[in-house]
């Protein structure tokens, strides 16, 4: 297979943290990315995941803001200082407009990398249209057909078959990957993901 399958959300964390390098590694492996933007919320929820906001606060201090941090550092990837003041605000705006972008052939690597980057970064509303239009921009794409489109019905089918079928394939959050149907959750695993696109791990008997 010559595609990689992209499960995310415009507004994750460690979708950002990971998203150059991921970019750098499918490009080398001359790898096509298929964007599957799909509603992390119900998604975390239809695995059986504890919702991020209700987990201890031990483990929100940890996982999302020391191990932020150390990845930032390591993937050289800068963010901003405390949590983005949108960061809960209704993703469907923004992850439509990616699934536009897709359907019209614009550079969807560029549009997600921007919006990860301006959310975590420059605390960016992933919600307001305005903002969007200026981060397409930033990145020479050209957003008013993909923000009319964003919300159509076919988008919107798009949309639900994405959140649907991460949760049939069990995806835990945001970003997880999949090579020729192997499934590598998390930017953490990024070197075995380019591991695999030259040697493929051996199947695994557990069930």
């Amino acid at each position: 297979m010559s595609e990689i399958e992209y499960f995310y959300s415009a507004h994750s964390a460690f979708a950002y943290l990971g998203s150059k390098r991921f970019m750098e590694i499918a490009k080398a492996a001359g790898r096509t990315i298929v964007h599957k933007p799909y509603d992390l919320t119900r998604g975390i929820a239809g695995v059986g995941s504890v919702p991020t906001r209700e987990r201890p606060q031990n483990h929100r201090a940890y996982y999302f803001r020391r191990e932020i941090d150390r990845w930032a550092e390591h993937r050289n990837a800068p963010v901003m200082d405390g949590y983005p003041e949108f960061h809960w605000n209704d993703m469907t705006l923004a992850n439509g407009m990616l699934i536009a972008a897709t359907l019209q052939n614009a550079d969807t690597d560029s549009l997600a990398h921007a919006m990860l980057e301006g959310h975590w970064l420059n605390d960016a509303d992933l919600a307001n249209r305005e903002t969007l239009e200026t981060l397409a921009n930033s990145v020479d794409v050209d957003p008013a057909p993909l923000l009319d489109a964003a919300l159509f019905d076919d988008v919107a089918r798009i949309y639900e078959a994405n959140t649907e079928e991460a949760i049939e394939r069990s995806v835990f959050g945001s970003p997880t990957y999949f090579i020729d149907g192997d499934m590598f959750y998390g930017q953490d695993h990024l070197e075995m993901v380019e591991r695999a696109l030259r040697q493929p791990y051996k199947p695994s008997n557990f069930a």
